[in-house]
């Protein structure tokens, strides 16, 4: 029997205009709203949604200033 099809979510971006970062971000169609989630990005630059699976990454040289 065939396995499913597993889709990895695309990386989105972000930078500090975007912090405090959220999931969902406000490019997000409203049909595919789930609960607002804050997201911890400052440890390791890499943050995941645990309702949608969406990854966020800092863009390079992102300047973490009281976040």
């Amino acid at each position: 029997m065939p396995q499913p099809e597993v889709r990895e979510q695309p990386v989105v971006e972000v930078g500090p205009a975007d912090l405090p970062l959220h999931c969902p971000n406000p490019a997000m169609p409203l049909w595919s709203s789930h609960p607002r989630v804050f997201l911890d990005i400052a440890a390791t630059g890499e943050a995941m949604c645990p309702y949608c699976g969406t990854r966020y990454r800092l863009k390079s040289q992102t300047p973490l200033r009281g976040h």
